[in-house]
């Protein structure tokens, strides 16, 4: 759900997150850490970024429970890099905001330039709030779980390496759905729909939608087309063919599948919940990032 905020938030402590590796995000961290300090506030660094930074003065804390210890979350970085903070933060219902030093930056959309004045804004409760819902998913070898993975954007079952296709079945919600032999199938969130869904041919979601789609990559059958199901779905997919195949989990993290391996995905029990400029507008996004009406 998108609203307007025009209550000052609750915040003492901000968490402050960067790309790895990225010696330009040290840079912009630095400044924006002795930003938060002279408003009076507490930062805490995700470990990692601490090492870009090189301010022993900050407290540094491991992603896995700096969620514990802070009210608000800034990413600095791209969409990957909120997508890998924001899995990790959704059990600990802290909001995030990202600034953008990758390329699209769909999700990380404040610009480096304003950076200062947006984040005031919103540290003085101007901003509006969207929720994002994440996916909850599980490989199942012979009746046991043997992965978890709770992804953002999207489940993708795919090929591998080998030039052929595979073959699987879906089921939703326990009904026999298809058949497909395929280079795979992307299991997406209406935020993930503007990511590899989009390229191989799905539906472009609202975001607050509740929604799942699935989208099938090259399919042999031409009639075979995106779905687009109830977020409450239940949805399995059923590696058939006589190959391994892999699970993909927010073009981050990849798993290995053996013929029979089901993944089954369902929506996740914790949300994300994103901030945005209080002008964010959401058509104005998707125009200005897919070049709509640009003159090429």
């Amino acid at each position: 759900m998108s609203m307007n905020n025009p209550a000052k938030p609750n915040i003492r402590t901000v968490g402050l997150f960067g790309r790895y590796k990225d010696k330009n995000v040290g840079q912009v961290l630095y400044g924006l850490c002795d930003f938060v300090h002279q408003r009076g506030l507490a930062a805490i660094m995700e470990q990692q970024t601490a090492t870009l930074v090189g301010k022993p003065e900050v407290r540094a804390l491991p992603l896995a429970s700096i969620g514990a210890e802070i009210d608000i979350a800034i990413v600095i970085g791209g969409d990957g890099t909120l997508l890998n903070v924001a899995r990790n933060l959704a059990p600990f219902d802290v909001p995030l905001i990202g600034v953008n030093v990758g390329r699209l930056g769909f999700l990380a959309d404040i610009s480096t330039d304003n950076m200062l004045q947006v984040i005031g804004a919103v540290l003085d409760g101007d901003f509006q709030t969207e929720e994002r819902f994440l996916l909850h998913a599980d490989i199942v070898r012979a009746g046991e779980v043997i992965h978890t993975f709770n992804p953002l954007n999207d489940v993708v079952l795919n090929k591998g390496m080998l030039a052929r296709l595979i073959e699987f079945e879906t089921y939703i919600d326990g009904s026999f759905v298809s058949d497909t032999r395929a280079d795979g199938i992307i299991v997406a969130t209406p935020t993930g729909s503007t990511a590899y869904a989009l390229s191989a041919g799905g539906p472009i979601l609202h975001p607050t939608l509740p929604a799942i789609i699935l989208v099938p990559i090259c399919p042999h059958t031409l009639s075979n087309r995106p779905l687009a199901v109830n977020s409450d779905s239940q949805i399995e997919i059923v590696l058939t063919d006589e190959q391994e195949a892999h699970v993909t989990f927010d073009g981050q993290s990849t798993y290995t599948v053996r013929p029979q391996d089901r993944v089954r995905v369902r929506r996740a029990d914790h949300p994300v919940t994103l901030i945005h400029p209080s002008n964010r507008n959401h058509y104005e996004v998707l125009r200005k990032k897919l070049l709509w009406g640009a003159k090429l």
